[in-house]
C-alpha cells in the first residue's frame, strides 16, 4: 500500500496493482467455469431424481389408484345387482350402469399407464377377463331380464362364486401395484440421498469459492468502501456539511466524487426546503382562516337574506289584499309569481342555512337509539304515509353515538324521498335494512319507486340539482346533499345500489365508536304501529314481521 498526500491509501503493489475491473473480471471468470462445472453436476443429479419421481407420481401411484377405483366400480356394480335382484327395483341399477361408466374409464386408464410393465399388463388382462364373466353370466342377465327375482335367486351361488374370484384377481393386482411403487419408493429415496450429498458437496465448494472471492474483494475493493462509507453515513446521519473524499481505485473515487456532488446539491435542496415548508405553513394558516370566515359568510348571509324576503312576501300578500279590487287576473297573478318566488327563495336559504351548519356547529355526541328515532321520524312522515298508502318496515337497529337531530334529519330526508317518488302504478314498498361491518354499520333504505339512472348517481347528490321539475315533485334539491354531509360527519359515506330494481337501494355507513352496540331486541322485531291521524302511534304487537302497514 502506498499513501497520498492526502492520506487516503491507494492500490499499490501490495494488491498486484489490480484495479477493480481486473479484480472482478478474473473472480467472475473463476466462479463461473465452477459454477459451470457444479450446474452440470447438479442437472445431472436433478434428471435422475425427477425421473424416478416422475415413475413414481406419473405411472405407480395413479396406477393403484386407477386400480382402486375399478375396484370401486365393480363392487358398486355387484351391489347394484344384488339389490336389483333381491327387490325387482329398477331404481338400483343406477349404481350398476354408474359402475359400468368408471369401469370402462378405469381399465382404459390403467392401459396407459402399464403399457410397459408385463406383469401389470397380465393383471390387468386378468381382472378384466374375470370382470367380463361375471358379467356375463349374471350382471347383464339379471339387469335385462324382465323377471330378475328369480333369475337372481338361480345364479346366486355362481355369482358370489365368481365375483370371488374377481375380487382375487383385483387383490393380486393391487398387490403388485403396491410392491412396485414400494420400489419406486426405494429408489426415489436412493437418489434423494445421493442428490443431498451431492448438493451438499456443491454448496461446500461454493461457501470456499464465496470466501475466496471475499477475501480477495476485501483487500482490493471493500477496505475503500468502507471508508467511503463512514462519510457517507454521516451525511446521511444529517451531518451535511462534512465532505466525502475518495480513496482507492479510480472508480471508487469517481463514486466519491459523486456522491460528493449529491450531497451538495441535497444540501442546497434541503434549505430550499425548509423555506418552502415554512411558505407553505404560512398559507395553510391562510386557508383555514379564509375557510372559517366562508363558513361565517355564508351562515351570516342565509340567516339575514330571510328577514327581507320575509317582508317581500308580506307585503306582496298585503298590497293583494288591500287593493284586490283594483288589480285585475294577470297584477295578481304578478303578486302570486312573486310570493312564490319569495317563498321558494327562503326555503332555499332555510336549506343552504341548515346546510352550512352541519359540521359547524360542534355538539356532543351521545348515544342514539336508532329504533325509537325510526319510529319518531315515520310518526312524524304520517301523513305523507298514510295517503300515499305506504309499507314501511325495518330491522332491528343499533344503539350508535352521534348527533341525534342529524341522524333524525337523514332518516327523514330518506323515507320522506322513497315516498315522494313512489310509483304510480304500486304502493309504496319501503324497508330500511342493518348489518355490522368491520368499520361501524352500514344501512340500506330499499324502495320500489321510480329509481334514480345510473348516469344521475353522483349529480343527485349535488347541492340544489334536481332531475324533475317542480311541477312534477316539489322541493329544493338539496336533501340527498345534506345527508351526505351528515353521513360523511359521522364518520360514513353514501352512495347508490344499481342491482337493485325496481325503484331505489341507497346504502350508506355510520362509524361505530362505541363497544356495545349490537342491536336491542325489541318486542315484534322491529314493529312499527301504523301512524294515527292525530299524530301519535300505538305499539302494534300482532303486527307481522316489522311492517308499518298501508293506513286508512
Amino acid at each position: 500500500m502506498k499513501i497520498t498526500g492526502k492520506g487516503h491509501a491507494t492500490v499499490g503493489r501490495a494488491v498486484s496493482g489490480w484495479t477493480t475491473r481486473r479484480w472482478l473480471v478474473t473472480g467472475t471468470s473463476l466462479a463461473l467455469v465452477v459454477l459451470l462445472g457444479l450446474s452440470l453436476c447438479g442437472a445431472w443429479v436433478f434428471a435422475r431424481s425427477t425421473a424416478i419421481n416422475n415413475r413414481l407420481v406419473d405411472r405407480s401411484s395413479p396406477a393403484l389408484i386407477a386400480s382402486v377405483q375399478l375396484e370401486s366400480a365393480l363392487i358398486n356394480q355387484e351391489t347394484g345387482i344384488r339389490g336389483y335382484g333381491i327387490t325387482g327395483q329398477a331404481d338400483f341399477l343406477a349404481p350398476y350402469r354408474d359402475g359400468l361408466a368408471r369401469q370402462k374409464s378405469s381399465v382404459r386408464q390403467l392401459r396407459l399407464l402399464t403399457g410397459e410393465d408385463k406383469v401389470a399388463a397380465r393383471d390387468l388382462a386378468e381382472v378384466d377377463g374375470r370382470a367380463r364373466q361375471w358379467q356375463a353370466r349374471i350382471a347383464r342377465p339379471v339387469a335385462e331380464s324382465s323377471a330378475p327375482v328369480p333369475l337372481a335367486r338361480e345364479r346366486a351361488e355362481e355369482g358370489r362364486r365368481l365375483f370371488d374370484s374377481l375380487r382375487t384377481a383385483m387383490s393380486a393386482q393391487q398387490n403388485h401395484l403396491q410392491v412396485a411403487r414400494a420400489e419406486a419408493r426405494a429408489d426415489l429415496q436412493g437418489a434423494r440421498t445421493f442428490r443431498n450429498w451431492t448438493f451438499t458437496a456443491m454448496a461446500l465448494v461454493i461457501l470456499a469459492l464465496a470466501g475466496l472471492v471475499f477475501v480477495g474483494l476485501r483487500r482490493g475493493v471493500t477496505s475503500h468502501l468502507d471508508r467511503l462509507s463512514l462519510d457517507v453515513r454521516k451525511v446521511a446521519g444529517g451531518d451535511f456539511a462534512h465532505s466525502v473524499a475518495g480513496s482507492g481505485p479510480a472508480d471508487l473515487r469517481l463514486l466519491a466524487a459523486d456522491v460528493e456532488s449529491m450531497r451538495t446539491r441535497l444540501a442546497a435542496e434541503l434549505s430550499f426546503s425548509e423555506t418552502a415548508q415554512a411558505s407553505l405553513a404560512t398559507q395553510a394558516e391562510e386557508l383555514r382562516r379564509s375557510n372559517s370566515e366562508l363558513e361565517q359568510f355564508a351562515y351570516v348571509a342565509s340567516h339575514d337574506l330571510q328577514e327581507p324576503l320575509r317582508k317581500v312576501a308580506s307585503f306582496c300578500q298585503l298590497l293583494e289584499r288591500r287593493y284586490a279590487e283594483n288589480l285585475d287576473d294577470r297584477g295578481r297573478q304578478y303578486i302570486a309569481f312573486a310570493v312564490d318566488g319569495a317563498n321558494r327563495m327562503q326555503g332555499l336559504i332555510s336549506d343552504l342555512l341548515g346546510f352550512s351548519r352541519i359540521g359547524r356547529l360542534l355538539t356532543e355526541h351521545v348515544d342514539v337509539d336508532l329504533d325509537e328515532l325510526f319510529d319518531r321520524t315515520v310518526d312524524s312522515l304520517g301523513l305523507a304515509i298514510e295517503e300515499s298508502g305506504s309499507v314501511v318496515t325495518h330491522d332491528p337497529l343499533p344503539v350508535l353515538q352521534g348527533e341525534k337531530t342529524q341522524l333524525g334529519m337523514l332518516l327523514q330526508n330518506l323515507i320522506g324521498n322513497a315516498v315522494k317518488f313512489r310509483s304510480a302504478d304500486r304502493p309504496p314498498v319501503i324497508h330500511l335494512g342493518a348489518r355490522r361491518v368491520d368499520a361501524g354499520w352500514e344501512f340500506a333504505i330499499t324502495d320500489n319507486g321510480i329509481g334514480i339512472a345510473p348516469e344521475f348517481a353522483e349529480r343527485v347528490f349535488v347541492v340544489f340539482q334536481r332531475l324533475h321539475t317542480r311541477e312534477q315533485y316539489s322541493g329544493n334539491g338539496i336533501g340527498l346533499a345534506l345527508c351526505r354531509k351528515i353521513v360523511e360527519y359521522h364518520g360514513g359515506s353514501i352512495g347508490i345500489d344499481h342491482t337493485h330494481s325496481p325503484g331505489t337501494r341507497i346504502v350508506f355507513t355510520l362509524a361505530d365508536t362505541m363497544d356495545a352496540g349490537a342491536p336491542r331486541p325489541a318486542q315484534g322485531q322491529g314493529v312499527l304501529p301504523p301512524p294515527a291521524r292525530g299524530g301519535g302511534a300505538a305499539v302494534d304487537q300482532a303486527a307481522p314481521s316489522g311492517q308499518l302497514g298501508p293506513v286508512g
